[in-house]
């Protein structure tokens, strides 16, 4: 039973923590009163079973605990008033704007100018996925306790500014695009590393993003992007769960429908020449589909869209990539150079590619330290596994 509250707490945490923040205009109590309501479905559930509508239950018994919790911490006759109105409003009124999925509206709202970009980002994967501190703390890269600082920081922030929980108007959204869109992708990056609810709650979100702004070329360059890689999640692991690299992958068990359809969005954003890192990502992904095998990927072009990335949005992770290119064209050596030259310590497939490259230049003793430092580095299990055999493969020097 603790199995059933569990998946569905993945696969509906986002929507019923949207959905009341909505409803109670408050961040803190949303999510406090959703917790709870999970709380009580674990000691509830293995008595009266599954409820038919899991989401609906989490929702309502969510409402009337933070409903309580209003009418019980409150001594003023406002505080009152205001659980017996929300009480009676029953389920939110639908809202009039170009926005009206619940989860989308909350990426749009916590995508405020008024709060730092990393912020937006930290805060919307925190209500929309569920991710915990520690979690959202890998995706940047960053020390936990600094990650919950800043969520900290960023709540503080809406309710002190007195942010509005309101839908964005269209002439806003172009503003909070940029927010919105690294949001998506890193809820997709999280699910790829093994929660697949997540992969296709961020794809949702991308296809109601293309829908609402078709002229953005970014926006359709991020679905195209997260299309092509999840083409490719049915060849990524062995059946024991152990990580396939893109180079060994059956790519007879690609899904080519989504392939053609990202190929075909990737296309799309080539005709308006407008690029952008999303673009250019899905573009190097585009190279990788259209390859009918390992061997026959053009490396030349995919350095050459690396560069063009390196030139609009150059970051360590993006250099660490452009640095797997190089070994392609020039050789592990020189791409070796680059990769020590990166301040990526603490980020996994850091050490992973030096490993793969140490290995490739006969240094086997450097290798399996490489690897053992990125085994240390990942909660994944599939990658773990991947790592252990790769260093299980070594004789050390």
């Amino acid at each position: 039973m603790a199995l059933d509250v569990e998946e569905v707490f993945r696969a509906e945490y986002g929507r019923a923590v949207a959905v009341l923040v909505r409803f109670l205009g408050d961040i803190d109590l949303a999510e406090e009163a959703v917790q709870d309501a999970f709380t009580t479905a674990l000691r509830k559930w293995p008595e009266s079973g599954v409820p038919p509508s899991p989401a609906g239950w989490i929702i309502t018994t969510a409402r009337n605990r933070a409903i309580d919790r209003l009418r019980r911490e409150s001594t003023r006759e406002a505080r009152h008033a205001e659980a017996a109105q929300l009480y009676a409003s029953g389920t939110p009124a639908a809202e009039e704007g170009p926005v009206r999925d619940d989860r989308l509206r909350l990426i749009f709202t916590c995508c405020h100018p008024a709060l730092a970009t990393q912020a937006q980002i930290a805060l919307t994967l925190r209500l929309l996925g569920g991710l915990t501190t520690p979690q959202i703390a890998r995706a940047f890269l960053v020390p936990e306790p600094a990650m919950a600082q800043r969520l900290v920081r960023a709540k503080a922030k809406i309710r002190d500014a007195r942010i509005p929980y309101r839908i964005p108007r269209d002439a806003d959204l172009p503003d909070r695009v940029r927010g919105v869109l690294a949001v998506v992708y890193l809820i997709f990056n999280e699910g790829y590393g093994g929660r697949e609810e997540l992969c296709a709650e961020a794809l949702r979100l991308g296809r109601l993003l293309a829908e609402l702004m078709p002229d953005e070329p970014e926006v359709v360059g991020l679905l195209a992007l997260m299309l092509l890689i999840e083409a490719r999640r049915p060849a990524r692991e062995t059946p024991e769960g152990t990580l396939i690299l893109l180079v060994d992958q059956d790519r007879g068990r690609w899904e080519r429908d989504l392939i053609a359809e990202g190929q075909a969005l990737v296309r799309r954003c080539l005709r308006r020449n407008q690029p952008g890192p999303y673009q250019i990502q899905a573009a190097i992904n585009a190279v990788h589909s259209d390859a009918p095998t390992a061997a026959a990927t053009d490396w030349r072009q995919i350095l050459a869209l690396y560069d063009q990335l390196m030139a609009l949005a150059p970051s360590p992770v993006v250099a660490l990539n452009r640095a797997v290119a190089v070994a392609e064209t020039e050789g592990p050596q020189p791409a070796l150079d680059l990769v020590d030259a990166l301040d990526l310590d603490g980020y996994h497939a850091f050490h992973a590619v030096r490993a793969d490259l140490l290995r490739r230049l006969g240094r086997s003793t450097e290798a399996v330290r490489a690897y053992e430092a990125a085994i240390a580095r990942t909660d994944s299990a599939a990658e773990r596994g991947y790592l252990e055999r790769s260093r299980a493969e070594l004789t050390p020097e």
